[in-house]
C-alpha cells in the first residue's frame, strides 16, 4: 500500500521517490522532536536513547529497507573497536581505515553515472561520526594541557554504552543528511543540558520554526527551478549551440538553483536539532539566547559574500568543522600549512566518492582559494586599490566581483554533479575551460600587480642596495 502511495505522489510532484522519501523523512523529524519534547524530556537516558535509536532506525527502513543494516554492521564494529582496543592511536587508525573503506566499497558497489540516493548517503555522514567519535574517545585519555579548546569540549572521559552510541547514531535529527556533532554534545542533549530553561523543555519552538520556514522557501525555488535548469541540458546539442556568454550565464544560474537541494535540506534539519534542544548554543555578550550550535549554513551570509572562501565558510558548515578539527589540524606534524590543506581536500574529495568528477572539484577550490588569498592580500596592501574598494565606485565593483563570484563557483560544481570525464570535460570544452584560463592568469599576473600597486618598504631598498 505505502509503496503506490510514494509512487503516485513522486509523480505528483514531479520528483524521483527516493527524493521524495528523503525529504519526507527530514520533516518527520519535527514529530519526533515534538515527542521528544512533550513525552522523553524527563525519562531516563536509557528510554531516550532507544526513542532516538528506533526513529532513526525507522526512517532508514522507510529509506533504504534492508540495507539499513550497513548503518548496524559500522556502528556495532565502532563500539566493539572503542571497547576492545581502548584509548590507542591504534583504535583511531583502525577506525578511520574500516569506516572509510567500508563507505568506499559501498560507493565503488553502488555507483551510478548520476546523483541516486541511496544507503551510501546518510552513510558518509555516520562514518565521519564514527570516525570523529574514537578520535574524541582517545583525546580522553590525554592531559587538559595537550588538548585544544575545541577537543576539550568533545573529549569523552569513559567509554559510552552500545545504547549511548546506538543513539547518537541513529538521532532522527541528524542520521540523513547531518549535522554533524559529537558524542558529548549528544550526552548534554540526554541528560537535560540543552535548554535555556533548566529543567525544562528549550523554549526553540519559534527559532526552529524560522529554519523550518527558511529551508522550505530553499526547497521551493529548487523545486521551482531545477526543471528550467537540469544537469542534463549541459550535454545536449542545444547547449553547445548557445553563445559563449549564455553557456557561462548558464552555469552562473544553474548552480545558484542546484545549492539549494542542499541548502534546503540542511537548515530544515538544523530546525529539528533546534526544537529538540540540540541547537542550543548558551548566550552571547548580551545574554541573548543562541540556537546555532547545529547551523550548516549561515544563509545571509552565503547569499551576500562576494568572496570564495566567504561561501565555503557559510556552506556544510559543520562538516567543514569537523575536517578542520580532525583532518587538518592534526596534519600540522607536516610542517606545511599548504600540504595540509591539499590532504585534507583529498580527504573531502574521496569522502565524496570515486568519481573523477570529484577530485577536479576539489582541486578546483584549492586553486580559486590560493588565488583569492593572493588578491585580497594584494587589495590590502595597496593604498589604490584599498581607496579604490571604499570609494562610491565599490557598488558597481561589488556586481561584477559578485557575478565573476558566482560563475567561478558553479565552475568546479560541473564535475561535481556530472561524475564522469566524458560529461564534465564536454561542458568545460564548450566553455573553453575558462574557469582554468582565468585562474591560471590570474595567478601569473597578481605578483606583478604587488610590484606596481604596493609600495615597497624602505627594507626591501636597502636589501636590493
Amino acid at each position: 500500500m505505502a509503496a503506490p502511495l510514494m509512487e503516485r505522489l513522486s509523480e505528483s510532484l514531479g520528483s524521483s521517490e527516493p527524493a521524495v522519501r528523503l525529504i519526507l523523512s527530514i520533516l518527520t523529524g519535527y514529530p519526533f522532536a515534538m515527542l521528544y519534547r512533550s513525552y522523553f524530556f524527563h525519562q531516563s537516558p536509557t528510554v531516550v536513547h532507544l526513542f532516538h535509536t528506533m526513529s532513526g532506525l525507522i526512517l532508514a527502513a522507510f529509506n533504504f529497507g534492508s540495507q539499513l543494516y550497513h548503518s548496524a554492521v559500522c556502528v556495532g564494529v565502532q563500539f566493539l573497536l572503542l571497547r576492545l582496543m581502548g584509548r590507542t592511536l591504534t583504535t583511531v587508525l583502525t577506525s578511520f581505515s574500516f569506516q572509510m573503506v567500508y563507505l568506499l566499497c559501498g560507493y565503488y558497489y553502488t555507483a551510478t553515472d548520476q546523483y541516486d540516493i541511496k544507503w551510501t548517503m546518510p552513510h558518509c555522514v555516520l562514518a565521519l561520526k564514527l570516525i570523529g567519535l574514537s578520535f574524541d574517545y582517545y583525546d580522553g585519555g590525554k592531559e587538559p594541557p595537550q588538548l585544544s579548546a575545541e577537543q576539550k569540549k568533545g573529549a569523552l572521559s569513559k567509554v559510552p554504552s552500545l545504547l549511548e552510541v546506538c543513539g547518537f547514531s541513529y538521532f532522527y535529527g541528524g542520521f540523513l543528511v547531518g549535522p554533524q556533532f559529537t558524542l558529548r554534545s549528544y550526552q548534554r542533549l540526554v541528560s537535560g543540558e540543552l535548554t535555556d530553561c533548566p529543567g525544562q523543555p528549550p523554549n526553540s519552538v519559534f527559532p526552529a520554526l524560522k529554519r523550518f520556514l527558511l529551508g522550505l522557501s530553499c526547497l521551493t525555488i529548487y523545486t521551482i527551478g531545477s526543471p528550467f535548469y537540469p544537469d542534463s541540458y549541459f550535454l545536449t546539442d542545444g547547449y553547445e549551440a548557445q553563445p559563449f556568454w549564455y553557456r557561462c550565464v548558464y552555469i552562473l544560474i544553474w548552480a545558484k538553483i542546484s545549492l539549494y537541494k542542499y541548502v534546503s535540506c540542511w537548515v530544515i534539519a538544523e530546525g529539528v536539532c533546534i526544537l529538540c534542544g540540540l541547537g542550543y548554543n548558551g548566550q552571547d555578550e548580551k545574554g541573548t539566547h543562541q540556537w546555532d550550535a547545529c547551523a550548516n549554513m549561515r544563509v545571509w551570509q552565503y547569499e551576500t559574500t562576494p568572496l570564495f572562501t566567504g561561501t565555503i565558510a557559510s556552506f556544510n558548515i559543520n562538516t567543514n568543522a569537523w575536517v578542520a578539527r580532525h583532518v587538518f589540524k592534526r596534519l600540522k606534524f607536516l610542517g606545511n600549512k599548504m600540504a595540509s590543506q591539499m590532504a585534507t581536500l583529498l580527504f573531502l574529495a574521496v569522502w565524496h566518492g570515486l568519481h573523477s568528477g570529484y577530485i577536479l572539484c576539489f582541486s578546483l577550490e584549492f586553486i580559486i582559494v590560493n588565488v583569492e588569498r593572493k588578491a585580497m592580500a594584494l587589495v590590502n596592501d595597496s593604498p589604490l586599490l584599498t581607496r579604490l574598494v571604499s570609494s562610491p565606485l565599490y557598488p558597481l565593483l561589488y556586481v561584477v566581483q559578485q557575478f565573476l563570484h558566482w560563475l567561478f563557483m558553479g565552475y568546479p560544481l560541473v564535475p561535481f554533479c556530472l561524475f564522469t570525464y566524458d560529461k564534465w570535460l564536454k561542458v568545460y570544452s564548450s566553455v573553453y575551460f575558462c574557469g582554468h584560463v582565468f585562474f591560471f592568469i590570474a595567478y601569473l599576473i597578481i605578483p606583478y600587480f604587488r610590484m606596481v600597486l604596493v609600495p615597497r618598504k624602505a627594507g626591501d631598498v636597502k636589501k636590493e642596495k
